[in-house]
């Protein structure tokens, strides 16, 4: 297959969300079929609600200053596939991508040919192991493994990873994890095995116990980002800046790093750099990375799509009630512009609450339908406005296309356009901005 063919083939499997089939028999047999590619390199697999990308962008950037030769696979993609799939900081080319792809395709279908596996395996179950093939065959050193969806039966969790990061744990997809904080961090705890590294990073106090409990259940002790102080420092730009001070136990003197201004924008990314900090610590009795390459990998991480501005432009993928949260409070801290916004969600999200913390700080919003079959209308979106939001700021426009070209004609010279709700609206936005500048 070339690469157009190997992703018309993937998309034929069905949306990645809604064909999912959460178990792990497929993707360990396939990963076999494959030559088991995981054993080759060490393993960590992150997983959480909000924060994951966030956490495996600042320990990527980490392993980059720290020579460390390291593949990272992470999901969704907003532009293209292969951003999924990145050795040393580069996407994989698209022709690699479709090499592997055909290799994985028909080791897939042999094994359902022979009765060993009685469907192929899924997109995401595929995707996986183009990645972990694609790891092995470059000879990296470590992998960071980006959990798609719960933990306990996520095919990114045959890959068996030796340390293991836990982000902040929220109320999401509770149709497949379960209806409260302490099942969904249960079902993501289910990544530590008894022989695990473990980070937990900032939890509420369910979700914390939850997942010591399993800690404690195999033996294993956990080590927690709120042991690291934070303290922010003085700062006028979108970036935090901030002091973090790590415990070194009853009987040693802290480690105080000096102040660092984060690659990620946001007060929410405090959290997860202490998540990643103490990873890349754990990473430390593997490879020689220093408190420098530390530093300077926060300071240098790039996670698109997450507060990355565009000239007017500021794109955020919160879809989901901690990201609106998070968002909230960056606007409201950094933005005094008037905020045209374009939304689009998923319909098993929970929009009507997203809607209640985002639409009021609008001053014009405009509804649309990324390109995804999981998409709500734009018909079902006006029915959830906020009571508080009149609805003659409120148009809707279905293609996202034709929303981004009537925001620009909606926002004044001094304002902003906010795009958020969901990363697949990122994705179809990034495409139209891009399109739009080369014009």
């Amino acid at each position: 297959m070339n690469f157009h063919e190997s992703e018309e083939y993937l998309f034929s499997l069905g949306n990645e969300v809604e064909a999912m089939k959460l178990g792990l028999e497929n993707i360990r047999k396939l990963l076999a079929a494959l030559g088991d590619p995981q054993k080759s390199y060490l393993k960590v697999q992150v997983a959480g609600t909000n924060g994951k990308g966030s956490v495996c962008a600042f320990l990527d950037s980490i392993c980059l200053q720290a020579e460390i030769k390291t593949g990272v696979f992470t999901s969704p993609h907003l532009v293209s596939i292969t951003e999924r799939v990145r050795i040393n900081g580069v996407d994989i080319s698209e022709g690699e991508f479709a090499r592997l792809a055909t290799r994985v395709r028909e080791a897939s279908e042999l094994l359902v040919e022979r009765g060993e596996i009685e469907r192929v395996p899924t997109y995401f179950e595929q995707v996986t192991a183009i990645a972990l093939v694609a790891f092995a065959e470059v000879n990296v050193e470590l992998t960071i493994l980006e959990t798609g969806l719960g933990g306990r039966y996520d095919a990114v969790t045959a890959a068996n990873a030796e340390i293991a990061g836990i982000t902040r744990i929220d109320l999401d997809h509770q149709q497949y994890l379960g209806e409260t904080i302490e099942e969904i961090a249960a079902e993501k705890a289910a990544i530590i095995r008894s022989d695990s590294k473990v980070v937990i990073g900032e939890q509420a106090n369910e979700a914390m116990k939850a997942v010591k409990d399993r800690c404690f259940a195999l033996g294993v002790v956990p080590i927690l980002a709120r042991d690291i102080v934070v303290t922010k420092d003085r700062n006028t730009t979108v970036r935090e800046c901030a002091t973090f001070v790590m415990k070194r136990g009853a009987h040693s003197l802290p480690l105080v790093f000096p102040p660092v201004s984060l690659g990620l924008a946001g007060a929410h990314q405090l959290e997860n750099a202490k998540t990643a900090i103490l990873l890349a610590e754990i990473l430390q009795e593997y490879f020689p990375a220093t408190e420098g390459n530390i530093l300077e990998g926060l300071k240098h991480a790039k996670h698109p799509g997450r507060l990355e501005s565009i000239g007017k432009f500021l794109l955020d993928g919160a879809h989901n009630l901690g990201g609106a949260k998070a968002l909230a409070a960056y606007l409201d801290e950094f933005i005094t512009e008037p905020i045209t916004l374009v939304f689009g969600a998923m319909r098993d999200k929970d929009v009507s609450e997203i809607a209640a913390i985002l639409f009021p700080r609008a001053h014009k919003i405009i509804l649309t339908e990324p390109a995804n079959s999981r998409a709500m209308r734009v018909s079902e979106l006006f029915r959830i406005i906020p009571a508080v939001v009149s609805a003659d700021v409120v148009k809707l426009v279905k293609y996202v296309k034709d929303a981004v070209s009537a925001a620009q004609e909606a926002t004044p010279e001094d304002g902003i356009i906010l795009i958020t709700g969901s990363l697949y609206l990122i994705g179809d936005a990034k495409r139209v901005i891009e399109q739009k500048s080369r014009i």
